[in-house]
């Protein structure tokens, strides 16, 4: 197809479920170069594009409604237009890759489909479906303000947990190169003080490739961008969390932050075999090894409840790891049976009502662990990375001490004096004087 150059390209833009996909949609934006105008509705855009995620039903819904409002959008604005002008309706990710000829079946109206086998075929698939020239190797149309950008590392999984549909959707585990990685960093790092890692498993990274090291030379490299500030890896499995990794990251030191994010599922043993876990063995074997070398760090997990087979006795074990591990951060899941995965086969499925009460027993526990930790650093002087303002009144700012992750963890709110106004994307002492459950509060 012939291509026509125009002078702008307005784009609406929604992008679902993990960080992972919010830097497939930068990477495909950022192609568009500067013809690229972001707009607010899709009854403005010349393209709406829609990135989903179908890790699990509640997911799968959030995309499938996204996508039925956002063509209902379109009609809309081909009817109210003079000349019958619709915006062109691009669906891509993981439920694309996960349901695609269902899909294209039951919504002929969405006009171009992107699955994830093809990522690196969505830039010039979205240049012939708007006839505009796209811009290969240019940087990444930013979406997450002043503060922090996301840098994903790898496509897919090669784990076979019971539970789970990414190695379906995604394919096997694939390390993007080094050199890369790098390059993306350093475009990031003039724009952001702080590089969030993330992949399904970061620390499989280089696994495929020939590296050595796995994780070492990429953290090498991050390590030495010039204005990098923080440097935050979030998916450490821990089977992969081994002593050499350990011990190289705690001679990395700054920007490196001791946050670790291990997504340990459970704690009993029997469950973590049953659902097939690459690391099935004591998960506090894990904990006291990053605690060795990084006694002050920030542990954050997730577990899902309600397993199959899951009993009280099970449950109890988890409950107990939790009130004895005392993590900085903590996210429950019920589990959902889905469709294709072995778990969803399994007899012995408990019920709904007891995975919600697990998940709010689990969640009260650590509410309470949540707010003694916080209260901890209560007098403290914290470096804080300030996000944005708050809307409740002038002077106050949302802003993220190094232990808090965006998205995923609590905030620090910071109130500056009316002479002095701070600047989303820069780090400031603040003075702790309250903790909640899961934010601080402090003062400049």
């Amino acid at each position: 197809m012939s291509q026509s150059p125009i002078i702008s390209i307005k784009v609406h833009t929604v992008s679902l479920g993990c960080p992972k996909n919010r830097v497939d949609t930068e990477r495909l934006l950022g192609t568009l170069g500067q013809a690229m105008v972001p707009v607010e509705s899709v009854a403005e855009a010349d393209l709406a594009l829609i990135n989903t995620c179908g890790f699990i039903q509640p997911a799968v819904e959030e995309s499938v409604n996204t996508i039925l409002e956002a063509i209902r959008d379109a009609e809309e604005q081909a009817g109210s237009d003079a000349d019958g002008k619709r915006p062109l309706v691009a669906v891509a990710g993981c439920l694309v890759s996960r349901y695609g000829q269902d899909l294209k079946e039951e919504l002929p109206e969405v006009d171009l489909w992107l699955n994830t086998e093809e990522i690196e075929l969505w830039p010039s698939l979205v240049s012939d479906a708007l006839q505009a020239p796209v811009e290969q190797g240019t940087p990444r149309r930013l979406s997450t303000g002043p503060g922090h950008a996301y840098l994903k590392i790898s496509e897919g999984c090669s784990h076979n947990c019971r539970f789970c549909t990414i190695p379906s959707i995604r394919g096997p585990h694939k390390s993007w190169p080094v050199d890369f990685l790098v390059r993306e960093a350093e475009e990031l790092a003039r724009a952001v003080p702080e590089i969030i890692v993330v992949g399904q498993d970061s620390t499989a990274y280089g696994s495929d490739l020939d590296t050595g090291d796995n994780l070492v030379p990429l953290v090498k490299g991050l390590s030495q961008i010039s204005g990098l500030e923080w440097l935050r890896i979030m998916y450490l499995y821990p089977a992969g969390l081994t002593e050499k990794l350990l011990s190289f990251l705690q001679e990395v030191g700054k920007p490196f932050l001791p946050y670790f994010d291990i997504p340990l599922q459970h704690a009993h043993p029997d469950v973590l075999s049953s659902m097939g876990r690459p690391f099935a063995r004591n998960p506090e074997k894990v904990v006291d090894r990053v605690r060795r070398f990084f006694p002050d760090a920030a542990l954050r997990t997730t577990f899902i409840v309600g397993y199959p087979g899951e009993t009280d006795e099970h449950f109890e074990h988890l409950m107990r790891f939790v009130e004895k591990t005392r993590f900085h951060h903590l996210g429950v899941f019920p589990y959902w049976p889905e469709d294709g995965t072995p778990a969803a086969a399994m007899d012995n499925q408990v019920d709904d009502a007891v995975k919600q009460y697990r998940r709010d027993a689990l969640m009260e526990l650590q509410g309470n662990i949540s707010e003694e930790i916080l209260s901890e650093y209560v007098g403290e002087t914290l470096p804080v990375l300030i996000e944005k303002p708050s809307d409740e009144w002038p002077g106050l700012y949302i802003g993220r001490t190094w232990f808090q992750a965006p998205e995923v963890d609590g905030v620090t709110y910071v109130s500056a004096p009316p002479e002095t106004e701070l600047t989303p994307g820069t780090i400031v002492d603040v003075e702790i004087e309250k903790a909640d459950t899961y934010d601080l509060s402090g003062l400049v």
